[in-house]
């Protein structure tokens, strides 16, 4: 359980999990974590794009 508390994924992870059945906790994981790395790439776009108005 120390291992859930140190990732901040497990517990999105577990929300969808509790969604219903049907889906592996490997799937449910997978999704969540892929999922946040393409959330993330957006963001850095954002904030390269950002910066990039900014210093002109």
């Amino acid at each position: 359980m120390a291992e859930d508390q140190a990732d901040p994924l497990a517990a999105w992870t577990a929300r969808l999990l509790g969604l219903g059945t049907g889906i592996s906790p490997e799937d449910a994981d997978a999704f969540v974590r892929d999922l946040y790395a393409h959330a993330q790439s957006d963001l850095d776009e954002k904030r390269a794009e950002a910066d990039f108005v900014r210093e002109e």
